[in-house]
């Protein structure tokens, strides 16, 4: 799958790995509910780091199509709650 991380570049992730990537995203959907700001913005930065772990960068001038955008890692609460669907960042995984 083709992720974009907004502000950054598009990285390729096998679909094995969503699993993994939906767990942070769970605890960031439980974070957000809270409203636990410092725990939104460790797994945030903690989500991130995975995708760019388990993905493979895609060339800067390619124009592949994104089925997955995340935020930057300096959205703010609010931002990210806006990009939010009802299953979290990560639909489906």
């Amino acid at each position: 799958m083709i992720v974009r991380i907004m502000g950054e570049g598009q990285v390729e992730v096998a679909d094995s790995h969503f699993p993994e990537l939906d767990t942070l995203d769970d605890d960031l959907l439980a974070e957000m509910e809270r409203g636990d700001g410092p725990g939104f913005r460790s797994t945030l930065h903690a989500l991130l780091e995975k995708v760019r772990e388990l993905g493979e960068p895609l060339p800067v001038e390619s124009l592949e199509p994104s089925e997955l955008i995340l935020p930057s890692p300096d959205a703010t609460l609010e931002e990210v709650r806006e990009l939010l669907g009802d299953n979290g960042l990560i639909p489906g995984a």
